[in-house]
C-alpha cells in the first residue's frame, strides 16, 4: 500500500481494512461499556448497597476487557497456529518487561476471588490506612486516615491523631498483597476492640472509678455488643476463632506515680473517635461528682544537701563604702 507514491512497509490493503475494523470495534466496545454502566446506574438508583455497586462495575469492566481481547484476536489472527506463536512471544515479552503490571493484574483477581477486601472496607495496606474507595485491574485507591499515637510507625507522615480521614487520596498497586500483610478492619467482623486509659491517684476510690467507667462505656456499647455477637457467630462459622466475653471490662496497672485504669470495649470500625470523646466527657463528669481526680506525674523530694551561706561582715562593708 502506498500514499503519494510512497510505499508503506507492512501496510497492505488487508491490514488497512483490519485497522479500520479495529478502530470501529474499539469505538463500539466503548459505547457498549457506556451503555452497561448507564444500565447499572439505572438499576442501582435509590439503592445504597455499596457491595452491589462495586461488583456490578467490576463485572462490566471484566466483560469489556474480555470482549476487547477476543475481538482483537479475531480480527488480526485467522490462523490458530500463528496465534499460538504470537501469543507465546507476546506473553514472554510482557512477563519480562511488565512484571509489576502482570503481578498487579494477578493481585486484582486474587482480591476479587480471595475476599481480601472490597470497596468500602477499612484496611491497612502497604503502610496506608484508610477506606477503599476504588479498585481496578492494577491499582487500589484508598481514602487515607490518621492513626492514634503509638499505633504503628508514622510512615508516611500523617497529622491526624486518630482514625479519621486526612483528605489525601492514596493509590497502591495491587501487587502489594503478595509482599506484605493486609489488615482489614471490616471484612468479616466489622468491629474492633478499643481501650480508654485514665490514671488516678492511689488515694482515690478506685472501686467507684471502675464503676463509673463501666457504667458509661456500657451505655454507649449496649447495642454494639448485641450486634457484634451475631457477627462473631457468623465469623466462627468460617474460621476457627476463640473470643472471650465481649462485655466491657476494666483492667488495672500499678505504676510509680498512679493507678492506671484501662476500660476495654468493642466498637464499630467507624466512628470510634466520636464514641471515645463522648465517653471521656461523661467519665470526667462522673469523676468530678465522686471527687476523683485524674492523676499526673509527681516527685517526692526526700532530702536536700547542706548549704553554707557566708555573709560579708559589717566592718568590711564600711571599708568598701
Amino acid at each position: 500500500m502506498s500514499i503519494f507514491n510512497v510505499k508503506l512497509i507492512g501496510l497492505s490493503a488487508e491490514n488497512g481494512q483490519k485497522l479500520l475494523l479495529t478502530l470501529a470495534f474499539f469505538v463500539a466496545v466503548l459505547l457498549l461499556r457506556a451503555g452497561l454502566n448507564a444500565l447499572v446506574r439505572l438499576l442501582m438508583r435509590g439503592r445504597e448497597e455499596r457491595p452491589a455497586r462495586f461488583w456490578s462495575h467490576q463485572g462490566v469492566s471484566i466483560v469489556v476487557a474480555l470482549v476487547l481481547v477476543f475481538g482483537f484476536l479475531s480480527i488480526w489472527f485467522d490462523d490458530p497456529s500463528q496465534l499460538a506463536t504470537v501469543m507465546g512471544l507476546v506473553s514472554a515479552g510482557l512477563a519480562f518487561a511488565l512484571q509489576k503490571v502482570v503481578t498487579s493484574v494477578a493481585g486484582y483477581f486474587v482480591i476479587l476471588r480471595g475476599g481480601v477486601f472490597s470497596v468500602g472496607d477499612r484496611i491497612l495496606m502497604a503502610g496506608v490506612r484508610g477506606d477503599v474507595i476504588a479498585l481496578n485491574f492494577t491499582r487500589t485507591t484508598i481514602m487515607e486516615m490518621g492513626q492514634p499515637p503509638g499505633e504503628r510507625p508514622d510512615d508516611p507522615n500523617v497529622w491526624i491523631r486518630s482514625r479519621q480521614f486526612t483528605g489525601r487520596i492514596v493509590t497502591v498497586t495491587n501487587d502489594k498483597i503478595f509482599d506484605a500483610a493486609v489488615f482489614n478492619y471490616s471484612r468479616d467482623f466489622p468491629y474492633i476492640w478499643e481501650e480508654l486509659t485514665i490514671p488516678i491517684t492511689y488515694r482515690d476510690d478506685r472501686r467507684r472509678a471502675e464503676q463509673i467507667m463501666l457504667e458509661v462505656v456500657g451505655r454507649h456499647t449496649l447495642e454494639i455488643n448485641e450486634m457484634s455477637r451475631e457477627a462473631l457467630e457468623r465469623m466462627r462459622g468460617r474460621y476457627f476463632v476463640h473470643v472471650g466475653d465481649l462485655r466491657p471490662r476494666v483492667f488495672m496497672r500499678l505504676t510509680d506515680n498512679w493507678l492506671e485504669l484501662s476500660v476495654r470495649f468493642i466498637a464499630r470500625d467507624h466512628g470510634v473517635r466520636e464514641m471515645k470523646d463522648a465517653m471521656s466527657r461523661e467519665i470526667l463528669d462522673g469523676f468530678d461528682a465522686a471527687g476523683i481526680g485524674v492523676a499526673s506525674a509527681t516527685f517526692d523530694i526526700v532530702g536536700l544537701p547542706t548549704l553554707k551561706v557566708e555573709l560579708p561582715k559589717a566592718g568590711a562593708e564600711r571599708e568598701q563604702g
